[in-house]
């Protein structure tokens, strides 16, 4: 056997770089690179191994968990075929990223994080940044990815990496275990030296495969669409990553079946496509809710049907209601006792076209989905030119940049009250054209996970909508969008605080108690004084970005315009009105209120929330054959 002798971190880098994915027959290198910020815990072992290999890109981070997000959004908008392996140092930078690394599994998204770890040989313990534990020595702060990553090792040997490294790239690359991949490294295992085999260097090809589903189960699938009077089909974002709206919209556009989309399957049908009812559950449209309310059959297509998109199990109230569930991930096919087609979601689609035949549904039900969505283009436009204020409305900012965005240029988003309004009202014209972080609704993914679409599509414009409350939290790699010269439209909307959580604040009897940016009152004590003067724009100029401040809707048209002709990163900052909200149309969601309180509006919101409860269905009592 021919050896090479490598550091640990000289391997697990060689190794990396020469990881390759196919589908369809299309091949290319699944890792574009690693982001890092060094410390002692990792500056002389994987620090040293990328100085070594430069076609192994090394980005630097201002912000571990920013990295995260770069990495996870890189991985959406490539749909799951690319991402970026993560290294941090030993203590805070490690556990930085467990917030990224979290959102990264709750959304299916491969990221590798290769955080320092304390030292495998214990004599210098405790060394600095260690987490001590008087019951074991076996224990770090690392410790911690464990519940949230798909797959967790500790390297405590230079030659565990032979077995380790594969078992990664397996869940990476597995369409229905993916997520966030840990691999924890000792710091003086780093930089340990070893006689690796050199096969384990040579270039390896990862099939993403595309299962079929079960002929029986198939050709059941089948039977219950023809023998359904209000089917309706629910676009999840395993529609996306599959590559399968071509065959979604071929299957609606044949069949008349309508579609209404969860938030990571939005763009899965055009939005002026006849089928199209738009968004579903608790940010939904109203034909979508109601179709959905009288459904007898519910075919999930790529959803994990999280409470938002079942709007709390209210969702759906036809008693004979059945589902069939086609998805990638054996757990969420089988959910509310469905049917489970567990496919790929195109071939899933594609095999139950051709088993339908010439199935249609009844000319009522294709008439009513038409209608309805017709009526929400009324209303969308309705929305989108409101004329409120100054301060404007927040849908008039989304009509805005819609307005000004083109066809295949993204919108990125994941936190506040922005996404819910998105859902509803961006009208999208390409698939990859809305990317929303909602697994995870992590605030400050906006900027670093606009960073990772514009990485993986340089040819689009990205367009970063963030609330001012997301912003501040993480507005650090506009600089890195700077450094490597990657271009975002930030457009910033300064409503004063949290407006998503104020307006839950008000459902539930709270009265929006501290969740607006105000000084301290010294009369009552509380956060009620006078507004807090931030300078946002002067705030972006000192990153290094252009800014621009609109005053009005006329002067955000004229920002935007702007904006294309620049050629790096530009801050639109607009104020909005935080109470002219979207309204919800149709649903509800689970949201506790107090059930003994003072306050008499709290009393209130408790009997409407125990009334509203009343409706939640378990959906899970077995399905008929």
């Amino acid at each position: 056997m021919v050896t090479i002798r490598l550091t640990m971190a000289q391997a697990v880098i060689r190794f990396l770089k020469n990881q390759f994915v196919e589908r369809d027959g299309g091949q290319q290198p699944f890792f574009a690179g690693c982001w890092g910020i060094f410390g002692h815990g990792n500056v002389a072992g994987i620090g040293q191994a990328l100085q070594e290999n430069p076609d192994f890109r090394y980005y630097q981070a201002r912000n571990e968990q920013a990295m995260v997000h770069v990495a996870a959004g890189f991985a959406k908008m490539s749909d799951r075929l690319r991402s970026f392996a993560c290294t941090s140092s030993i203590g805070p930078g490690a556990t930085n990223m467990l917030t990224a690394a979290a959102g990264a599994t709750i959304n299916r998204l491969p990221v590798l994080l290769l955080p320092g770890d304390i030292f495998a040989r214990r004599n210098v313990a405790p060394v600095l940044q260690q987490l001590e534990q008087p019951y074991t020595q076996d224990i770090s702060v690392n410790d911690c990815f464990r519940p949230i990553s798909r797959y967790w090792d500790r390297i405590h040997r230079p030659d565990q990496i032979l077995t380790a490294l594969p078992e990664a790239m397996r869940v990476l690359t597995s369409p229905a275990e993916t997520g966030a991949v840990t691999l924890s490294l000792p710091q003086d295992v780093q930089i340990e030296a070893y006689d690796y085999p050199l096969e384990l260097f040579e270039k390896r090809v990862w099939q993403v495969p595309r299962p079929r589903p079960d002929a029986v189960l198939l050709a059941q699938a089948a039977a219950w669409i023809r023998a359904s009077r209000a089917p309706l089909i629910i676009a999840g974002g395993g529609v996306i990553y599959s590559q399968a709206t071509q065959a979604l919209e071929g299957m609606a556009g044949r069949t008349g079946i309508p579609v209404a989309e969860t938030q990571a399957g939005k763009g899965a049908l055009p939005y002026n496509h006849p089928m199209s009812l738009g968004a579903m559950g608790v940010t939904g449209t109203p034909g979508a809710n109601r179709l959905a309310r009288e459904a007898d059959l519910v075919i999930g297509v790529g959803t994990r049907y999280s409470d938002f998109t079942t709007a709390s199990k209210t969702a759906f109230q036809n008693p004979a209601v059945r589902f069939i569930n086609l998805n990638i991930a054996e757990f969420d096919a089988h959910k509310h006792s469905a049917l489970p087609l567990v496919a790929d979601a195109r071939a899933g689609l594609e095999e139950l076209a051709v088993a339908l035949g010439p199935y249609q549904v009844p000319d009522e039900h294709r008439a009513r989905a038409l209608e309805f969505n017709r009526e929400w283009d009324r209303e969308v436009a309705r929305l989108y030119g409101l004329e409120h204020g100054p301060p404007i409305s927040q849908s008039e900012v989304i009509g805005a940049v819609n307005r000004a965005a083109g066809p295949r240029d993204v919108v990125v988003c994941a936190a506040g009250s922005l996404p819910g309004e998105l859902h509803k009202l961006w009208r999208s014209r390409d698939p990859k054209s809305y990317h929303l972080e909602y697994g995870y609704s992590c605030m400050g993914y906006e900027i670093a996970g606009g960073l990772g679409v514009k990485m993986a599509a340089p040819d689009r414009e990205v367009y970063v909508l963030v609330g001012d409350g997301s912003y501040l939290m993480m507005n650090s790699e506009i600089v890195t969008s700077l450094q490597e010269g990657y271009k975002l439209t930030i457009v910033l909307v300064d409503n004063h605080g949290f407006s998503s959580i104020g307006g839950l604040s008000q459902s539930v009897g709270s009265g929006g108690f501290g969740t607006q940016y105000r000084y301290r009152n010294p009369q009552t004590g509380q956060l009620d004084g006078e507004r807090l003067p931030i300078e946002f724009a002067a705030n972006a100029r000192s990153l290094g970005a252009h800014a621009i401040q609109a005053q009005d809707l006329p002067s955000l048209h004229a920002a935007l315009e702007q904006a294309k002709a620049y050629d790096r990163t530009t801050v639109v900052v607009i104020e909005t009105d935080p109470e002219q909200r979207v309204p919800g149309y149709e649903s509800w969601w689970d949201v506790p209120v107090a059930e003994v309180a003072e306050m008499e509006s709290v009393r209130a919101a408790r009997e409407a929330y125990v009334r509203a409860l009343g409706r939640e269905r378990p959906l899970s009592a077995g399905r008929a054959g």
